[in-house]
C-alpha cells in the first residue's frame, strides 16, 4: 500500500505527459493501516547462535558471524569488496567504507570490526581478489538461501537473516553502548555524522564493538 500511494503522488506531482500535464489532478487520500501484524525482531541468544552457526555451511557461517558482529545488512556482507578496506595502522587494524551509492540510505557505510569480525576477515583474506566473502570462487548472491532456510527449519528457529543485525544492536544496548555510537555502528542514517573519523574516534567505536564479543 505505501508503494501504491507513492506512485499516485508521483502521478499527481511529478510525472507528466508530452503536453506537460500531470497524469492525475490530485492523488487520492489513502489511509495506511497500522502494521499490527508486523513480525517482531528475533535476536539470537548466545546458545542459539552457537548451534545455528555450527549447522550452517562454513562459508555461510563465516558471513553470519561477521554480520552479527558488525550489524551489516545482507547485501553489505554479500557485496563486500577488498578495495573498500582502509587500514588504520595506528590501531593495528582496518575498517571498511562502502560507497554511499550502494547503501540503502545513500550514505557511506563505515564498517567497524571487533576482534571476532576481524578474525573472520583474516580467515578469508587471499581467497578472492575482489570479494571478501565467496563460495566456490564466486560471490554469494544472498545469505537467505536454501542452506539458511533448511537449518532454520531443522532447528525450529523463527530467525531471519536481518535478525542478526537486530542481535548486534540489542547486544550493544545491553552492553551500555550509547545510542549515538550504536547508530554509527549499525549504519543508521544520521545527517549529523561523517564517514571520516579520526583515529581516537575509530578507537572508541572499535572498543564499543568489542563489548559484544562473548
Amino acid at each position: 500500500m505505501p508503494v501504491v500511494r507513492q506512485i499516485l503522488n508521483l502521478c499527481a506531482r511529478l510525472w507528466r505527459d508530452e503536453n506537460g500535464i500531470t497524469w492525475l489532478d490530485t492523488a487520492p487520500l489513502i489511509q495506511l493501516l497500522p502494521l499490527s501484524d508486523a513480525r517482531r525482531p528475533y535476536p539470537l541468544s548466545w546458545d542459539e547462535q552457537r548451534v545455528m552457526f555450527q549447522a550452517l555451511p562454513d562459508h555461510l557461517s563465516r558471513m553470519c558471524l561477521f554480520k552479527v558482529n558488525t550489524g551489516c545488512r545482507d547485501k553489505e556482507v554479500c557485496r563486500l569488496r577488498w578495495e573498500w578496506e582502509m587500514p588504520v595502522p595506528e590501531l593495528g587494524t582496518s575498517v571498511f567504507l562502502i560507497p554511499g551509492e550502494l547503501i540503502k540510505n545513500r550514505e557511506d557505510r563505515l564498517i567497524v570490526m571487533n576482534r571476532i569480525a576481524k578474525s573472520v576477515v583474516e580467515s578469508v583474506r587471499g581467497q578472492h581478489a575482489e570479494y571478501v566473502f565467496t563460495y566456490q570462487s564466486r560471490p554469494v548472491l544472498r545469505m537467505n538461501n536454501s542452506a539458511w532456510k533448511r537449518v532454520r527449519q531443522n532447528l525450529d528457529l523463527p530467525v531471519r537473516v536481518h535478525d542478526l543485525k537486530h542481535t548486534f544492536g540489542q547486544r550493544l544496548r545491553a552492553a551500555g553502548v550509547a545510542l549515538e555510537t550504536r547508530k554509527i555502528l549499525l549504519g543508521h542514517r544520521n545527517g549529523d555524522i561523517t564517514s571520516h573519523y579520526s583515529t581516537p574516534e575509530l578507537e572508541e567505536l572499535i572498543e564499543a564493538a568489542n563489548k559484544v564479543c562473548e
